[in-house]
Order: C-alpha cells, then structure tokens, then sequence
C-alpha cells in the first residue's frame, strides 16, 4: 500500500535524458503556478505517474479542484509507468478521481448531473477493480460510494466488514460500520455504532469532530442527552464551525422546553445558516421556528428553498410538512392538503405530523371516512398516542355514513378507544363529555355516571363552573330515565347558572337558556305542575317564537278537555310555520281521538304531499290506523267489499312504513292486527311475538297476544299474559286490563275468579256502568245456577237470593239512568236491563220454594251426618276396646317371660356357685388311696379365693393351669352378668327363651328341699357325676359351659367373647 501523503511545499520532478542529480523544481509554498504550465512539464519529461499524483494533491490540498482533476485525468495516458509497483500508484489515481467525481456528485442538486458524476465514478472503480481488487483504500472508497449512493447498504457493510477483517484498526472502516448500524435505527444498532465511534476515538484520540458528533448522535438516540450535548461541545471545541454538531446543539435546546435554552437553540440555528445558507435541515428548523413566530411568509421560503435544496426523502418530507401547515394556517385548504399528501408519499414511515394535518383537512371537507382511515395509519404507528385515541374515537362517535350495522360497529370502536383514553387519563374533560355523550342513546345509566363524575371533578378537582350544558344534559338523562325530581332540579340549576350571566348572553347562550327553559317546563309538566309549566311556556314565547312551546301548551289544553283552545293554538302555530309537520300531526291526532276519521286522513295526506315529509313515518302509520279502525264500523261491516278495500289500504300503509324503516315496531303491529282482524290468528301470534322480542316496552303488543289466546279458546294462557302485562308494565289498576281478564275467565266458565276480578274493577271505577252491568249479569247467572242445582245447600241459595238481590237492584239503576249519562254507554241498553230486572225479581218471587227445598235437603243431611258420626263412634270405642285387651295380653305374656329369666339368672348364680363345696368327711383307706384324693382336691379350684389352696413364693408365677382355671371362671361370671340386664332380664328372644325354658325344666328338676345344715354341702345330680372317682373339675365346667351355651346361644358372638376374654386378662394384669 503506498505511504501516506504529505504535504509539500515543492516537488522536484527528474529530466529526461540527463543526469540523475538534474531536476525541475514546482513550488507551491508562495502560489500555485500555472496547471497548463505543470502539465507541460509532466508531460515533457515524461514523469512517472506518482509525480502526477503529488502534484495534482497539492492543487487539490489548496482548492484548486479544476486542475486537480485535469492532471489526473490525464494521467492515464501521459504519465510513465515504468518503474517498479506502478499498479499501485494507476489503483490510486483512479480512486482519488472517482472519490472526487463521487463528493461532487453528492453536492450536484440536478438529477442529470448527479447521475453523470456517479457514472463517472462507477467506471473509474470498475477500471480498478481490475488491477488490485482487494486493495483496502481501494474497497474503502468504494464501499463510501454505496453508502452515499443509499440503496446499496447491504454491499458497503460488506466491504467495510472485509477491511475490518484484514485490518481491525482502521478507523474509516470503523466510521463506514457506524454510519451504517447508526441508519438501521434500532436501539442495538445504536449501540453498536456508538461502539465503533468510540473505537475510532480510542485508536486516534485527535481525530476530526465528526467523530464525536456522531457519537452525540448516538448518544441522543438512546435518550442520554447530557452525554449528547457533551459530544456535541467537544466537537465544537474542535472545530467551531462544524454546522451538524451546532444543528445537533440548536435541536437540544428546543427540545429541552426551557425559555433561555430556546432562545440560545434559535441563535445556534442563525448561526449555522451563516455557516452554510443551502443545509436542508438548517432551512427546515428556521421555518419551524418562523411559523410559531407566525412569519407566514417566511415560513414559506425557507421551506420550499430546503425542498429545492435536498434529495434526502426524510428532509423533503419535513419540508412539505413546514409548507402544508403554512397552507393550512393561511386556511388555503387544497395547497395545504397537496403537500400534507406529498408529504406522505416520501419514504418516511414514523414521520406522523403530516397524516395529522392530512386528517384534519379531511374533517374539515367533513370526508370522515377517509379522516378515519388516515388516523388509523397514525395509530398503528403510535398505538398509545393520547391526541389520535381522542380524535379517533370522536370520529368513530359522530359517523353517521354507511349501513346500519357498520355504525353500530363504529360507534363500539368509538366507545372502547375513548374508555382506554379515560383509563390512561381519568381526568381529562373533553374524553369524558364525549363518552358520555355517546352513551346517552346506548346506556343512559352509564352516561349518568359519567357526567356526574365529570360533575364531580370540575367542582372538586378543578375547582371550576360546571357549564349548562352538561347540567342540562344530567337533566335531560333523569328525565328519560324517569326521575323527574332530580331532572327538575338540574335544569333548574343550568338556568340560574344562565341568569346569573345577566347581560352578557350572547346568541348562542340565549338559545341555550330558550332550550333549558323549555326542558324545566316539560319536568313541571310530568310532575303535575301544570300552571307553572304553561307559564314558563308563555314567558318563553315572549322572548321568541319558539315552537314547541306553541305545541306543549296547545296539548295542555287538549289534555284539560279544551280541544276547541287546543285546535286554536295549534293552527297559530300553523300560520307562523304552514308546513310544520308536528302541528299537522298534533291536529290530525285530535280528529282521531274524536273518531273523526275522514278530516284525520286529509291532515295526513296533506303532511306526506309535502315534498321534505313524503317519507314521514308518523304519518304514514297513522293513515294505515285510521283505515283499519273503519273495519269496526257497523256501516263498514255491512259492505264487505268496501271492508275488505279498506284493510287493503291499511296493509298499503303499514307495509311502506316497513320499507322506509323496516325497524318500525308499529308498522309491524298494525299488520299483525290486520292479520287477526281477518281471522288469520297464528300468523298474527307469530307477529306479535318477534315485536315483544324486538322490544320489552311496548305493552300493546303482550295484549295482542293474549287476545290472540282468546280467540283460540286458549283461555289459560289468555289470563296468564293478561297477567304477566299487569305486571310488567305495573297496571294493576287499569281497568281495562281487569276487564280483559274478568272475561277470560267468564269465558273459561270460572265464575267466582270472573267475579272477583270484577269486584276489582268496581273498586277502581265504582261509577262505571258497563262494569255495574257486567257485574250484575254475572251475578244473575250465578245465582240462576245455584238455584236450578237441587243440591245447592241452603247458604249457597241464601248467598245466591243476595246476589239477585244486587243484581235487580243494579239493572233497576242502570234502566232509570238519565239519557245523558247512558250517551257515553252506547251498547247499554234501558230496556234490556228493565227486563233484566224483572228477570231477577221472578226468580226472587221463587226464592221461598228454593229456600224450604235447600231446607230440608240439609236437615236431612244433617240428620245423615248425625247417624254417620254415631257409627263412627261406636266403630272407634269398639276398636279402643279391643286395642286394650290385647294390651293387657301382652303385658301378661311379658310378666311371664319376666318371671321365668328371674327363673333362669337365680339357677345360674347356683350352678356358678356349686364349685365353692368342700367335702369336710376325710377319706379313709391306704396311703395310695389318700394321695389319690388329695392329689385330685389338689387340683380342685376354690371360686371364693382367686389364689385357691395354693401359696408360693413371693415373685413366683402361679402354674399355667391354675391361671387359665381363673381365667375361665371370670368368663363364666361375666357371661353370667352379660345375660342379665339390671333389671334381672336376659336379653333374648322372648319366643326362643320360652322353647329353652321348656327344655331346661325337662333336663334339670329343681332338687327337693334340704336342711340348713346340709346346705351348701349338696350337689345336685343333674351337675356332678355320681361316680366321684370318675368325675373331675374339668367335666363339671364342660357340663356347665354346654349348659351355659345353651342358654345364652345367640345373644354373645365368638368375636365378643374374644374381645370381652382380653379385658378381663388386662384387669388382671
């Protein structure tokens, strides 16, 4: 590799064809001589190609870019290469040219001439390649080379990497690695090429500043920012005039927010223009700068000057961004939106200010759906961007565009992006009132709560005004949810709020307070306050021609049976608004409720001949009711083809109101009415059953359908959905819904539940006479039955000449009633309740034989029960006595059993005694005879002593036979206790003991009576062998223990005897 140049102030070149001492002499120390003079020379002595490279480095070293490239432009062909590694010295001339078309191509602005000069250089190192291509100097100017060309990253890290491999220490290698991890832009990447930085810094600690602005670079992007600026002073220090480490100083101050570092970063940013006026990023922070100065015009110029100035994307980007808000400040809406969009199409993916502004012009253009999309882009790259959630989520909440169910999905987006940015901030206002505007339609309880926590936090937290609006908005949420008190009281509060203002109402206060007036009116209205909500009315009409007001107290007066002052009112609100539809409506609604059927249709064919109302719903389904009320009158009814026209025109009506608002549950209703009008009950259920599951508060509906039960005679599910309407919807005390069920019942033949249901009834309406007469036929029918039964007893016809009694008396009252009273009651008719009366009193007349036949079919029952009972009596003192005989046989029985255990426990006591006899008559005979004997008494075990005859020595055990003789006498004992209860009793079978008894009395007769004397001395034969030689202890326990088995078999078990056996061994021990 050659050597490393140095600047000289003279370079001696040899003559041709002379001495070797004889020279030509260039001096550079006072001025450069003439290029054209040097290349006569160069050429004239044919000088070797290296002597073209000093040269031509001098002029380059002293600014004169022209003739250095000349010189070695020509060098190619002029200079000599006859001397030794003159491969290395044609490698260098090629890359010192190519690296200077390459910087020039870097300045070059115009496209054309940028690509001229990297043609340029790109054959120069393709030329080079092919004499040393794995030279480093070499490989380092190309890999430069990729790297400013921008899009061969990839082959330049390569070629850095092979450098670093064949030398680890070379710093432009390092610095080439370093640019490349630093573009990356990933934190790792970060930190690799602050590695490499400061590597570079180590290897040469008097390197260029750029190194250690790159190092602030770095520093800065993992967010340490003192270190950063550190770097960046230190880089100054070095060279004062390096712009990038005084733009890198200028951002920080900006950034730091602190008023004097601003102000120090906005003279760091002058200075560095000075330095260089055409730095892009320079340009683009001066325009920043300017257009919060609101220096429009600047702004303007600097920013398209720096669009002018670089090819950088990421610059041209900031800079159509700085000229498109420019745009959009000067409200210069379609130049703004141009370079916001340009702005966007440049390769800068994380660059979201533009998208920002490119939303707002959408909004602006009220193109929501595309302001939608666009900040959608902004927050898949800031998904937690408090400022995109806020818009997003409003955007989401006001659109109305598309089909039903895309604004559904809209408006959930809308509601869980807006309740993620209360969670982030739970106290930010504008997030609040948005969420709780959205819920008013969804989940008024919700947004109840929501607004009284932002209540809550104005007065608390911020210590601020609530404002009417939100005020109004609580009032207008406990109104719909029915609590009137609390509204009444909101609004109120949002009024005095208003009035508290005095004069300084503007124009859109003043509406507010028109509207919260009104809303205070409407709480009075449902409270029953009614003179304080038409004057409220009144007082709001003064002040301006409000409408609704003209309507509210038009409908007071309906509502007080003044339709005459009502009509009046409205048709003044007419002449102020000819084509209001409401006051249309509100008059067509009075002819309906007066059953004018024929001027109730004109005022709605006039409402949809209008060209704005010619899809009003309202009046569409009003025309369809008032063609199918025609279908009850009696003068429709008498010509079925004109009936069946009309139901026609109804289906019409309902059917259109379906298709423009296929949702509309009364359209649907009238339908299904129409359906069960003409017979067709199923399809009308069916109906009637998709509107309840559309909607639980729409009673009517569960009416229809219990109707419906009516008519298929399904009388039971009729009542239970009468009921289950009751209460829902709370109407226990709607009349009409008695009567419905009364009649249910009546035509189910449960006449005491009709009656009682009509009692009901007659509690809530005591003067209603269609009640009074319904109530007295069914008691005319009651009691008709009860009489005609020949088995009605006597309190049941006594009950039932009362209930004629009521009921004469009720026809009577109906038949005299006054013509005016019986007008309101038109299928009631005078004569027929006469006759009705007079019905009742003929039966009345029959009372008395009804009376005496129920009379005397109770006396006979009477008579009946009386012999009944005296049977039963007898029957039961027979069976008490018979109960008693069989007791006292019982008891019998048990006495017996009782005396004969007594028997059985006194005999084994003896039997257990009986081994205590001790013979007192010594033996007589001869020595054998008496050992014998004594040997035997020997082996006999005396039960009153546990020890018996036998006395060892103290320590010694007692021999084996002794102890398992006791052991089996304490069984013996403790069988015997175990027989007997404390009582006496052994627990058995009383029927099995009797058998054994029986048995026992057989085997052992009781010996005959012996004298005192003689007592204890005697053992009975039925125990003791006759032949005492014969006999032995042993055989009498045999004898005694198979008599004891036989009397106690069944009542101990093997094991029991086992378990019983150990304890008495452990008492022993």
């Amino acid at each position: 590799m050659s050597q490393k140049y140095i600047p000289k102030d003279a370079i001696s070149i040899p003559l041709k064809h002379t001495a070797e001492d004889e020279v030509i002499e260039i001096s550079f120390e006072d001025e450069l001589p003439d290029g054209e003079e040097v290349l006569q020379i160069l050429k004239g002595e044919r000088a070797a190609l290296h002597y073209w490279i000093d040269v031509s480095l001098e002029y380059y070293r002293r600014g004169n870019v022209i003739d250095f490239c000349r010189i070695l432009e020509l060098s190619g062909g002029d200079a000599s290469l006859d001397y030794q590694d003159y491969e290395k010295d044609q490698m260098r001339a090629l890359d010192l040219l190519a690296a200077f078309y390459v910087l020039q191509g870097n300045k070059e602005r115009n496209k054309e001439k940028k690509k001229e000069w990297f043609t340029k250089a790109t054959l120069l190192y393709t030329t080079a390649d092919k004499i040393i291509m794995y030279e480093l100097n070499h490989l380092l100017g190309r890999a430069y080379f990729c790297l400013l060309e921008g899009n061969k990253m990839d082959q330049a890290d390569a070629q850095f990497t092979f450098v670093l491999n064949q030398n680890d220490t070379n710093i432009p290698a390092m610095m080439g690695k370093a640019c490349i991890s630093f573009g990356k832009k990933q934190t790792q990447e970060y930190k690799l090429a602050l590695f490499y930085y400061k590597k570079c810094l180590k290897l040469n600690p008097n390197c260029p500043a750029d190194v250690r602005v790159g190092m602030g670079y770095c520093l800065a992007k993992l967010g340490k920012y003192e270190k950063a600026r550190m770097a960046f002073e230190r880089a100054l220090d070095l060279d004062p005039h390096n712009v990038q480490a005084i733009i890198a100083m200028a951002i920080l101050d900006m950034n730091s927010g602190e008023p004097a570092r601003i102000k120090h970063g906005i003279k760091s940013f002058s200075r560095a223009y000075q330095l260089e006026p055409e730095n892009p990023m320079v340009l683009n922070h001066l325009a920043n700068h300017f257009f919060f100065k609101d220096d429009l015009d600047k702004v303007e110029q600097l920013a398209w000057h720096a669009f002018q100035l670089t090819e950088n994307e990421a610059m041209r980007a900031e800079s159509c961004f700085q000229l498109a808000r420019c745009f959009h400040k000067k409200e210069d809406y379609d130049r703004a939106f141009r370079y916001y969009y340009q702005a966007t199409q440049f390769n800068h993916p994380k660059f979201v200010l533009p998208l920002y502004g490119l939303g707002q012009i959408y909004i602006h253009r009220e193109d929501y759906d595309n302001a939608i999309i666009t900040f959608e882009k902004i927050l898949k790259i800031t998904p937690n961007n408090f400022e995109t959630l806020k818009v997003l989520g409003s955007l989401y909440a006001h659109s109305d565009h598309g089909d039903s169910n895309q604004i559904t999905e809209r408006r959930e987006k809308a509601r869980e992006i807006l309740k993620k940015v209360i969670d982030m901030y739970p106290d930010d206002v504008e997030t609040l009132i948005e969420l709780a505007q959205l819920e008013e339609q969804h989940d008024p309880q919700n947004s109840l709560k929501i607004y009284l926590k932002l209540i809550h936090l104005l007065k608390e937290g911020i210590g601020a005004d609530v404002p009417a609006e939100v005020l109004n908005n609580v009032g207008s949420l406990y109104f719909a949810l029915g609590e009137y008190e609390k509204s009444k009281d909101y609004f109120d509060e949002a009024r005095n709020f208003l009035l508290a203002e005095g004069e300084n109402l503007n124009e859109e206060t003043s509406a507010m307070y028109v509207t919260i007036s009104y809303n205070l009116a409407r709480s009075y209205e449902v409270l029953c306050l009614y003179d304080k909500a038409e004057n409220l009315y009144k007082s709001i009409l003064r002040h301006r021609n409000y409408m609704d007001c003209f309507f509210r107290i038009g409908c007071l007066m309906r509502d007080r049976g003044d339709i005459h002052g009502a009509s009046v009112l409205f048709k003044e609100a007419m002449a102020d608004d000819p084509r209001s539809a409401t006051a249309w409506t509100l008059l067509g609604n009075m002819h309906m409720a007066k059953d004018e059927w024929g001027p109730a249709q004109k005022v709605f064919d006039l409402i949809l001949k209008q060209p704005e109302n010619k899809d009003d719903v309202y009046s569409i389904v009003s025309l369809g009711n008032i063609w199918m009320e025609t279908l009850f009158s009696s003068r429709t009814k008498e010509e079925p083809d004109r009936m069946e026209k009309n139901r026609e025109r109804a289906m019409q009506m309902y059917v259109k109101a379906l298709k423009t608002r296929p949702r509309n549950i009364w359209a649907a209703h009238g339908i299904g009415c129409l359906l069960a009008q003409r017979g067709e009950f199923l399809e009308a259920r069916d109906i009637f059953s998709q509107i309840r599951e559309a909607t639980a508060d729409f009673p009517d509906v569960w009416l229809n359908i219990a109707h419906i039960y009516m008519e298929l005679k399904q009388y039971v599910s009729a009542v239970q959905m009468y009921k289950n309407c009751m209460v829902k919807f709370n109407r226990h005390t709607d009349i009409n819904l008695l009567l419905y069920i009364a009649r249910a019942y009546w035509r189910a033949g449960k006449l005491e539940d009709c009656r009682d249901w009509l009692e009901k009834s007659l509690i809530e309406a005591p003067d209603n006479l269609m009640i009074k007469y319904n109530h007295a036929v069914l008691l005319q029918r009651m009691a008709t039955k009860v009489l005609q039964e020949e088995k009605s007893t006597l309190s049941a016809v006594t009950g039932a000449v009362e209930d004629l009694k009521t009921a004469e008396r009720i026809f009577t009252d109906i038949s005299t009633a006054s013509q005016e009273i019986m007008l309101r009651y038109r299928y009631l008719s005078r004569t027929a309740c006469g006759n009705e009366a007079r019905a009742c009193d003929d039966l009345l007349k029959q009372a008395k034989t009804y009376l005496q036949r129920a009379q005397a079919k109770d006396d006979e029952e009477r008579k009946q029960k009386e012999r009944q009972e005296e049977e039963r009596l007898a029957l039961l003192r027979q069976k008490v006595e018979e109960e008693r005989l069989r007791r006292e046989e019982k008891e019998r029985e048990l006495e017996e059993l009782k005396q004969m255990r007594q028997h059985f426990v006194e005999k084994t006591k003896e039997i257990l005694r009986l081994p205590q006899i001790v013979e007192d008559k010594k033996g007589r005979g001869g020595g054998g005879g008496g050992r014998k004997r004594r040997e035997e008494r020997d082996e006999f075990v005396n039960d009153s002593s546990d020890m018996g005859d036998w006395v060892g020595q103290p320590g010694e055990e007692r021999p084996k036979k002794e102890k398992k003789d006791k052991s089996m006498r304490k069984r013996r004992e403790h069988r015997a206790r175990s027989m007997s209860s404390d009582d006496g009793f052994i627990v058995d079978d009383p029927r099995r003991l009797k058998k054994l008894a029986k048995k026992q009395k057989l085997k052992h007769k009781r010996p005959e009576d012996v004298p005192a004397r003689l007592k204890g001395k005697v053992k009975s034969k039925a125990y003791v062998s006759t032949t005492e030689s014969e006999s032995s202890e042993e055989d009498v326990r045999v004898n005694l223990s198979d008599e004891f088995k036989q009397l106690s078999s069944g009542i101990i078990s093997d094991e029991e005897e086992a378990e019983k056996e150990n304890e008495m061994d452990k008492e022993d021990r």
